[in-house]
């Protein structure tokens, strides 16, 4: 049997000979660029298992509060500068090439995270500390935002169509890779050194050994040769001098970004949030072991890359658009009732005891605020917000009331009932002392009132949360797996890098600030699963628009796309 695959051939490059790529050459392609892509998703997502201890070591000089802020402001800051990332290194994509950029990414990456590892913290030079942790963070945030449409951009120049969905769906598995992997590092070297020494020095370790992984990386990729029709496109001579402007600047090709923008990769972002959301929920509401959280995500992350391989193989015989479509349905109608097993199966106590003994807060709507703080500094000082951001701090649901106007908020927890303060003529020291003052009465009356602090591990069900979260993933990787073949074959050769890479990072905004406006929603209404109904919308916005004005490309030659 023939061991080489001709690509179709578009008019553009019927006048030159055909591209012919060995089959053992496109399993190299692959291996290596998704490989190298898992590796370096290690390095950005490494910082969440030790968020606490990163805390610890580079913010110790603030206040507990503010530290724990300001480590995920260094985890944000990462994630919004992508777009930018995805600018820099997508245009330098279109103009050097995909081999040499995707390169670069993994050194800038790996470097980084090297650096993060010897960095002194606190306790030895001071602020300069968490400073210099933030830099690092947002050199890693451009690295990755290039990462991802370099790679697949490389994998499907390779490939040819009827293989595409499959082979850039090794791609999307790569944060899901990144995150086991680093959780199983994380938990070797606590397990190998002990909690006091891991957390004293061992958690350099897991950054450290981003070194190897980088070398690793560099080896498999090095050896590696650019993409044979953006070396065609070259040798034509019909390369973009401005791939920036052309892709952005030219409405014929604006106006694909911006569809795709919202009517595919909005969903595909907030379907991942959706998916990954319930760790927020086992995290920090419902509090269970964090031994057991971590073989929840271990559990289903082996679930989720399988199911978005199987979703890339079915994107290359039904073609993306339904498959990708498809997703955002499942995903948006599975999400409410998984959210509500989870509880059911991860801390049944506190199921029991919220419908046993509820929470009410009664409030004057007019002195209450809506909670929206992307990144933690605002302040909410009204007895209404006090009273409830003290009760959804410690992530108990409540049933919000009205109260007279003008009558200060009351949280009523049985037969207690406790009277919020309004600390907006307050000093900030004065108001943040009586807080915690207000924070301890309350915790004292749900535990007085059956509430328990902690979920008990011996009465949480892994296996079911495993499932479940296996589930609603299903649908998120049908919302996935597709979709990089489906844009890439939306553009192209001389822009593809840039055109995907800038509105697939912005698209990861909506999905980003899933977090922030979830406990936003649940803090105004009490409802612990309030923040579905943006998720809900978004992806039902995505569907409408992504099956009104998207194309189906499957079988589309990308020397045909002009």
């Amino acid at each position: 049997m023939d061991d080489r695959i001709e690509p179709a051939m578009g008019t553009e490059a019927a006048e030159a000979a055909p591209v012919t790529v060995e089959r053992g050459r496109m399993r190299r392609v692959v291996v290596a660029s998704s490989l190298g892509a898992i590796f370096e998703a290690y390095d950005l997502v490494l910082y969440g298992p030790l968020a606490a201890i990163v805390a610890a070591q580079f913010f110790s000089g603030l206040d507990p509060a503010y530290a724990y802020i300001f480590t995920l402001l260094s985890a944000a800051v990462s994630y919004l500068v992508r777009p930018f990332g995805g600018l820099v290194f997508g245009r330098l994509g279109d103009l050097v090439g995909r081999k040499y950029t995707f390169l670069l990414t993994i050194v800038i990456m790996g470097v980084s995270t090297v650096i993060i590892g010897l960095l002194p913290n606190y306790a030895t030079i001071g602020i300069a500390s968490p400073l210099l942790l933030m830099a690092l963070r947002i050199v890693q945030g451009l690295a990755f935002g290039g990462e991802f449409g370099g790679a697949v951009t490389y994998i499907a120049e390779h490939v040819p169509a009827e293989r595409r969905g499959l082979a850039t769906s090794a791609v999307a598995t790569t944060l899901a890779g990144g995150l086991v992997l680093a959780i199983l590092v994380v938990l070797a070297c606590e397990f190998a050194l002990g909690k006091e020494a891991f957390e004293d020095w061992g958690w350099r370790i897991p950054f450290l050994l981003s070194a190897v992984l980088m070398a690793i990386s560099i080896y498999i990729r090095v050896r590696l040769q650019e993409s044979p029709l953006f070396l065609r496109m070259k040798r034509a001579g019909k390369g973009s001098s401005a791939p920036v402007r052309e892709a952005f600047g030219r409405w014929r090709y604006l106006r694909i970004s911006i569809l795709a923008l919202f009517g595919a990769i909005a969903g595909q972002s907030v379907a991942t949030a959706t998916g990954a959301y319930p760790i927020y929920l086992l995290m920090l509401n419902l509090k269970i072991d964090p031994f057991l959280l971590h073989y929840t995500i271990l559990g289903y992350s082996v679930f989720f890359i399988a199911f978005i391989v199987l979703a890339g193989w079915l994107s290359d015989r039904i073609g993306r658009k339904p498959v990708v479509l498809a997703g955002f349905l499942g995903t948006a109608i599975a999400a409410y009732p998984v959210f509500q097993a989870v509880t059911h199966f991860a801390h049944p106590d506190l199921e029991r005891a919220v419908a046993e003994r509820p929470v009410t807060v009664l409030v004057d709507p007019a002195g209450c605020s809506g909670q929206f703080d992307p990144i933690g500094l605002a302040e909410f000082r009204t007895s209404c917000d006090v009273a409830r951001r003290a009760v959804a701090k410690l992530g108990i649901p409540y049933t919000d009331r009205d109260a007279p106007a003008g009558t200060p908020a009351r949280v009523e927890i049985g037969a207690t009932s406790l009277t919020a303060f309004d600390g907006r003529d307050m000093e900030k020291a004065a108001f943040a002392e009586r807080a915690r003052a207000f924070d301890r009465e309350i915790a004292a009356a749900l535990a007085a009132g059956g509430y328990p602090a902690r979920a008990d591990p011996g009465k949480t069900n892994v296996a079911a949360l495993i499932g479940l979260l296996a589930l609603l993933n299903l649908f998120v990787a049908l919302a996935v797996a597709p979709l990089a073949a489906w844009l890439i074959e939306m553009f192209p050769t001389r822009i593809r890098s840039t055109a995907f890479s800038l509105p697939y990072n912005i698209g990861g905004w909506f999905g980003g600030f899933l977090p922030t406006i979830s406990f936003a929603a649940f803090t105004a209404t009490g409802n612990l699963y309030a923040g579905v109904w943006y998720a809900a919308s978004v992806l039902i916005v995505s569907f409408v628009i992504g099956s009104l004005f998207l194309p189906e490309t499957r079988g589309r030659s990308l020397e045909s796309v002009s």
